[in-house]
């Protein structure tokens, strides 16, 4: 069985689209680093923390020692990774760097504490929509994919060791309240990341185990208009079989779900847990997701 191709119009549509995504969170990015990080001296981690630390040794052009530092991890990921992938994450991280020079001198502010938490939200911003789009800004996520297969290490592990050496250096050139801004700074610029790419309004898989399953889930139905799946299983003590309705919903549609439910079976197990994507015309269009 073939798979359906999309039309050419289509496809090219979508393309550009990601080339404006990616353009747009280049800039978000620089513009974190121009406006409130560089100019305070707190750095952010991975290759861009490197080159801040080199530019401020040796005066070299930001952008530029971006670029070049970053442009041997862009070539070994041809051989590990698509080759989408490294197209784009060569055209993100050279806008990235084309966008550091053309923002460069205009500073946000010059308070420590703002610079470091907007510093962290606009960051955040700007690489969660670059990896939305298939892209990247950091050659150590691409070192980190192919040596944690070679040494053992999880990828979060190696990422964790190198921005440690990085603050630690930061420290010693910087000095080390500027080194404790910047971990500030990443673990703000991290948590925005993951909102970006999952989304403010996480849903919530839902599973429900109860002797009036049937009654249940066509309350489900006909009050929250929600799209169910019965899925058939056996009571571990009674050896009884059992029917459990599984079902994604929104955070909001969770309260009335539980007094729906607690009017029909107030003994029946509802388990919830957090789901951060979820794929589906009927999802799209109930969920918002």
């Amino acid at each position: 069985m073939h798979k359906k191709k999309l039309p050419l119009k289509i496809k090219i549509a979508l393309f550009f689209r990601k080339i404006l995504f990616l353009t747009v969170g280049a800039f978000i990015a620089a513009a974190a680093i121009e406006g409130f990080l560089l100019p305070n001296n707190i750095i952010d981690g991975g290759i861009i923390g490197i080159s801040m630390i080199a530019n401020y040794l040796t005066e070299v052009n930001l952008g530029l020692l971006v670029f070049l530092i970053n442009f041997p991890f862009i070539c070994l990921a041809f051989t590990k990774m698509g080759k989408f992938f490294v197209l784009q994450t060569f055209y993100a991280v050279s806008i990235f760097s084309l966008a550091l020079n053309l923002i460069h001198g205009h500073q946000a502010t010059d308070d420590l504490l703002l610079a470091t938490v907007f510093g962290g939200i606009v960051l955040g911003t700007g690489v969660g929509i670059i990896l939305k789009n298939e892209g990247s800004l950091d050659g150590t996520e691409i070192l980190s994919l192919v040596l944690s297969k070679k040494w053992g290490f999880s990828v979060g592990e190696f990422i964790m060791g190198m921005n440690i050496f990085i603050y630690c250096g930061a420290g010693l050139v910087f000095g080390w309240g500027k080194a404790m801004y910047s971990m500030l700074t990443y673990f703000i610029a991290f948590k925005v990341i993951d909102i970006v790419l999952e989304g403010l309004n996480s849903s919530k898989s839902v599973a429900i185990i109860s002797d009036r399953s049937e009654e249940i889930g066509q309350a489900l139905i006909e009050k929250l208009d929600i799209g169910i799946t019965y899925l058939y299983g056996q009571g571990g003590y009674s050896g009884i079989d059992k029917k459990m309705i599984y079902c994604i919903i929104s955070r909001l549609e969770m309260s009335q779900m539980k007094e729906t439910i607690k009017e029909i079976d107030p003994t029946a197990l509802i388990a919830v847990v957090d789901v951060h994507e979820a794929y589906g015309a009927r999802l799209k269009r109930r969920i918002k997701i």
